[in-house]
């Protein structure tokens, strides 16, 4: 019954021989589609399953029981001539070495990303047996009891809290045998579960304070049980790894003050008497980017709705260029330079600001598109808040960083700032801790200069300013609607810089203005801030968790003094609950385990700086970050990924003597080796997703498209017209959607149209692609005026970035884990493929040579 089962699996598997272990594991791990192999693939792999015959082909032995021509071929004529080299001993033993990797790894990545389907499945089962429950209208019974007058009452309030601090530290200090702490597992997990379906903040804030007791719980077990005192370097090690998580425990805490009420601000509307309105100054610096960078942003600020005799704009030009000049004058705006360049950014704005006099200053980056509704969404709060200095919006960008590109993520992951600008900003705001973030701001001029203006002791002038205006006892505000967009960074080099530039910059303000010194803040203004800024220091803790795990599986270090089960059963309600609690605050903001990725990408390169900027804030300079680049061909990053490459070395070796630990050496502690295992194999992905994004994708657009479903109108030459829908548009060109096929010549020349509210603005264009239903069409020519309303019509609706993110899911934990996982494995392969590639070149290089030299 059995037999024909196999035989039936074996041929539509391929494997030839069922009775061969050896095929099934080709067949199974390495090369599991037979359908994608040719005949010569097949011989090739059965081939390699000899290794010495394979081996003897390519080096020419003719008699393998003859050991002297082994020695003869292996060493004395390995590279005498072309063929020869090509079959040298060191490419033979490459050869057989990246393959059997490859199918180590292969095989790890079956049995991961297995496991993650079971535990999906196994996750699933268990949901189903949770009670059916009317989540909202238990989140609705809860509220309206918070909102009873008896439990207003203070005495009940001192109660309950007097209570809770009891409870509280009973909880985290009451040692518990192996079985009660893992019915404190499954309480918390099961608890948890529950509660994040509810809707509304106050199960956030439930998930929050179950966090914080597994957390307390674990900690408090670390620090008294776990310590190692034997031996100097174990200790040494241990408290090096303790720090590392208390820091991050401190992190996690702030974060969760931080975030536990997020304001979410909506829109004021403004007097109807437009002469009530004030005066507004745009100012749009640029030192280096290129004028068609600059240009889109010009035109869109031109088109902002408010009174044009209350609206000036500004081109703040640091690189001094009279292309930018002469651009200035045709489009009808303020061209201003200075002699120098002192403080960068801060001391162009500076310099603006004292020969310029509206009431208010708008700021945005040379590549921040407005909308038109910009000023009109923001300034109602300044007629309401006479305190109010500063009010911040998101930086929202319709190109892909280099995270979104490399991984191919863009618009299905949030990407790195979309925590920041769509949940933590909106939890400063309720603190009244918003940060200036150097752009798509407005400020009010008044206090700005009472403050000195921009703040230009630190290369994070946007945030000191911030600081600067809420000790002064200012109020600021921000409000989480995209009203415009810009360029994200292009390439892996010049995000780590930009990166670097913030971390050295809030380093810079912790020791020089630190916040929890100083008069003029609140107790939660201070958390907010120290919160942002402690956030830069994870450089070495993160290297100290990607390292970790290898100071046993290397020297059989014991850095926590702890049963390996007993560990598991205390860091898993911390883990598990911290995941829990940030899915369910940080919902489509920030995936599960992508924080560990973008911090493995930086941590190496943020350690130095950050250490400078505390012993001496004077050092480094603002460094200006690039857009608008094109990035020709793909390639990969060694440069850059030369710390993750080391990284993955080393905790490959790691891995493979764990194993060896597991079956052989340390067979009497299999827990601890399993332990360890796990830990660097899920260090092995995370630093397999930072190698994948070290692999720059091709970037060939001179102007980014932007997908959008507008109406469209296409004159022909003959008079007629066709209605249709846009695909994507950008400033050089349109996709379009017909309704039906229709073949039309390349280069034909065509109007388009589009509108802006009621009113129909026409281009010139011509058709450069037709294929079915699809059509691309390039503009032709377009004067000034034609490009200010082709933004009007695109880039500036003001709509144009309301549903950017209607793609991007809620966080599901398992599912994102299972993402990084895939990445992972993703990278090492690009890993090896490019350094196959790379040792051909090297190869080729070498044969050059030696022709030359023999010639």
């Amino acid at each position: 019954m059995i037999r024909p089962v196999v035989l039936w699996v074996a041929r539509h598997l391929g494997v030839s021989q069922p009775d061969q272990p050896s095929l099934w594991l080709k067949r199974l791990f390495w090369l599991p589609h037979a359908d994608e192999l040719t005949e010569l693939a097949h011989s090739e792999i059965r081939s390699r399953l000899d290794p010495l015959d394979w081996l003897a082909e390519k080096l020419g032995v003719v008699d393998k029981r003859s050991v002297w021509q082994w020695l003869l071929y292996l060493f004395v004529f390995p590279s005498g001539h072309a063929a020869r080299t090509e079959t040298s001993f060191w490419r033979t033993f490459l050869t057989l070495s990246v393959d059997t990797i490859g199918l180590l790894f292969l095989t790890v990545e079956w049995i991961v990303l297995a496991g993650v389907r079971a535990l999906s499945w196994l996750w699933q089962r268990l949901l189903s047996f949770l009670p059916a429950v009317n989540h909202e209208a238990v989140g609705r019974r809860l509220e309206g009891w918070l909102e009873t007058p008896s439990f207003r009452k203070p005495w009940l309030l001192w109660l309950l809290v007097l209570f809770s601090t009891f409870f509280f530290w009973l909880v985290v200090t009451t040692p518990f045998t192996w079985f009660g702490q893992f019915l404190f597992l499954v309480c918390l997990w099961g608890a948890a579960l529950f509660v994040r379906r509810i809707p509304g903040n106050l199960p956030a804030l439930i998930l929050i304070a179950l966090s914080v007791l597994a957390s307390c719980r674990y900690g408090w077990w670390r620090l008294t049980q776990t310590i190692p005192l034997d031996s100097g370097w174990e200790t040494f090690l241990a408290i090096g790894l303790l720090l590392a998580e208390i820091y991050t425990w401190l992190v996690l805490l702030l974060g969760y003050i931080q975030n536990a009420w997020p304001l979410k601000r909506h829109t004021l509307s403004l007097p109807l008497d437009t002469s009530l309105w004030p005066s507004v100054d745009v100012f749009i610096p640029t030192y280096n980017e290129p004028l068609k960078v600059l240009e889109p942003t010009v035109l869109a600020a031109k088109g902002i709705d408010w009174p044009s005799d209350k609206l000036n704009i500004y081109i703040l030009d640091d690189g001094r260029r009279d292309e930018f000049r002469r651009f200035a004058k045709e489009a009808g705006v303020g061209y201003i330079i200075r002699p120098d360049n002192a403080h960068s950014k801060a001391g162009n704005l500076n310099h603006a600001l004292k020969l310029t006099h509206g009431e208010y200053v708008a700021i945005f980056d040379c590549d921040h598109l407005p909308t038109n509704s910009f000023l009109r969404s923001t300034m109602g709060w300044f007629f309401k808040d006479k305190r109010c200095a500063m009010l911040q919006t998101p930086h929202h960008f319709f190109s892909p960083d280099t995270f979104e590109r490399n991984l191919g993520t863009f618009r299905r992951v949030p990407n790195e700032g979309a925590l920041f600008y769509g949940l933590i900003q909106d939890g400063n705001d309720f603190w009244n801790a918003t940060f200036f973030c150097g752009s798509c701001a407005v400020l009010r001029r008044g206090p700005l200069e009472e403050v000195g203006g921009v703040a230009v002791e630190t290369v994070t002038e946007d945030a000191h300013t911030a600081l600067k205006l809420h000790r002064l006892g200012y109020t600021t505000a921000y409000i989480n609607i995209p009203l415009a967009a810009g360029l994200a960074t292009e390439s892996l080099s010049s995000h780590i810089g930009q990166r670097i530039r913030w971390a050295r910059g809030m380093a810079q303000i912790f020791r020089i203005d630190n916040p929890f010194l100083g008069k003029g803040l609140s107790f939660f203004q201070r958390i907010c801030y120290s919160n942002a800024m402690l956030h830069f220091f994870y450089g070495i803790p993160r290297l100290i968790f990607l390292t970790a795990p290898l100071t046993y599986l290397y020297f059989e270090v014991h850095i926590i003094s702890a049963a390996a089960a007993m560990l598991a059963l205390y860091v898993l309600p911390h883990m598990l609950q911290a995941n829990l609690a940030n899915a369910h605050i940080q919902g489509s903001h920030r995936h599960s385990f992508w924080a560990e990725v973008y911090e493995s990408v930086l941590a190496w390169y943020i350690i130095l700086p950050t250490a400078v900027a505390i012993f001496n804030p004077k050092a480094g300079k603002f460094n200006v970050t690039a857009k608008g680049g094109l990035i020709e061909h793909s390639f990969f990053d060694w440069a850059i990924s030369k710390p993750y490459i080391v990284l993955a070395v080393l905790n490959i070796v790691g891995l493979t003597i764990g194993l060896g630990r597991l079956f052989f050496w340390n067979t009497f502690e299999m827990g601890t080796v399993l332990l360890n295992l796990t830990w660097t194999i899920y260090n092995l992905l995370i630093l397999g997703a930072a190698i994948g994004v070290a692999t720059e994708a091709r970037q060939v657009r001179v102007s980014h498209r932007v997908s959008a479903n507008l109406l469209v109108a296409l004159h022909f030459t003959d008079g007629s017209t066709k209605m249709c829908r846009t695909e994507d548009y950008s400033m050089t060109g349109l996709g379009l959607l017909l309704d039906r096929e229709l073949a039309l010549p390349v280069k034909e020349r065509v109007w388009v149209s589009l509108w802006h509210g009621e009113v129909e603005f026409a281009f010139p264009a011509r058709v450069i692609a037709s294929h079915g239903k699809k059509l691309g069409v390039q503009f032709d020519n377009l004067s000034i005026e034609q490009e200010a309303n082709l933004v009007r019509c695109t880039f500036a609706r003001a709509d144009a970035w309301s549903n950017w993110s209607d793609e991007q899911g809620a966080d599901r934990p398992l599912q994102s884990f299972k993402e990084i996982a895939i990445f992972g494995f993703k990278g090492y392969r690009s890993l090896w493929r490019n350094l196959g590639k790379g040792l051909a070149r090297q190869r080729q290089s070498v044969q050059g040579w030696l022709g030359r030299q023999m010639i």
